[in-house]
């Protein structure tokens, strides 16, 4: 078993839950704040975040990301990496997410990998999207659906359109559909097609959540949790917040060995110390 530390991350709130789905998910900055001073203090250093308008819905603003990156990184200081979305959502189109990212420049970013490889962007897009990512050192987790994804992302690599950098891939149990439940052998195929070097991580959706990190934290993985794929523990009783997926996310990790990893160690591990 990799005793490489683990990193944990919480996904808190996602681009379509709201309050009416769970009275402690955080739409706003000052929520993302507690939530994600809660989450720190459970073990988790890494944050993934989605911001909402004015209307509750998913959003990608510049100015909106800004303010809540703010506002959170006031509550938990440089003690926890700070992740965007590009997440389309199906409201944003590919350049659109590309022109956000490049505004914005975050400490650290998810991409989907086919929602970014459509054909107006090109590969010749892709190409000066990744390298300007790498040049600019900016943490990037490319989100992969299935082993369809995982090959196209291998050919890009090989091919020489993503060049070599310090990516990091996030593997998705299942799909965000109303009473998905994922099972810890969805993570089997990504295992047999994984051949890179890149370091790895899951998210997963309903109760089985915490079975599927744990069996990906014993598998040399890194692991996410939140609300934004489940609002259970593994006992199948509704969390009371994030920070308590969070924290039984870590006892796994205790009962398996596996050190937690600290803010410092993934910057190290992104290659940005």
């Amino acid at each position: 078993m990799s005793m490489t530390p683990l990193i944990l991350m919480a996904a808190p709130n996602g681009a379509y839950k709201q309050t009416t789905d769970h009275p402690a998910l955080p739409v706003t900055a000052d929520a993302l704040a507690r939530t994600a001073k809660q989450c720190l203090d459970a073990g988790a250093a890494m944050l993934h975040l989605h911001i909402r308008d004015s209307q509750g819905r998913h959003s990608l603003d510049v100015e909106g990301y800004r303010e809540a990156l703010a506002v959170v990184r006031t509550a938990v200081g440089k003690h926890m990496v700070l992740q965007v979305t590009s997440e389309a959502a199906k409201v944003y189109q590919a350049p659109a997410q590309i022109a956000m990212v490049r505004e914005l420049r975050p400490e650290a970013v998810s991409v989907g990998l086919r929602e970014l490889d459509q054909p107006e962007i090109g590969e010749a897009g892709l190409a000066e999207f990744f390298s300007w990512l790498a040049a600019s050192r900016i943490m990037t987790q490319v989100i992969l659906y299935d082993v369809k994804d995982v090959q196209r992302w291998q050919a890009l690599r090989a091919s020489g359109v993503i060049p070599d950098n310090a990516w990091s891939l996030l593997y998705v149990l299942g799909r965000y559909s109303v009473g998905q439940v994922s099972d810890p052998r969805d993570l089997v195929p990504f295992l047999a097609a994984h051949q890179g070097p890149e370091p790895w991580s899951v998210c997963a959706f309903g109760a089985s959540e915490h079975a599927c990190v744990t069996a990906a934290a014993a598998m040399g993985g890194h692991v996410r949790v939140g609300f934004e794929n489940n609002l259970y523990l593994y006992n199948g009783d509704k969390a009371p917040d994030n920070a308590a997926l969070v924290a039984q996310a870590a006892r796994a990790a205790a009962s398996l060995g596996r050190p937690l990893a600290t803010p410092d160690d993934i910057r190290a591990m992104y290659q940005v110390a």
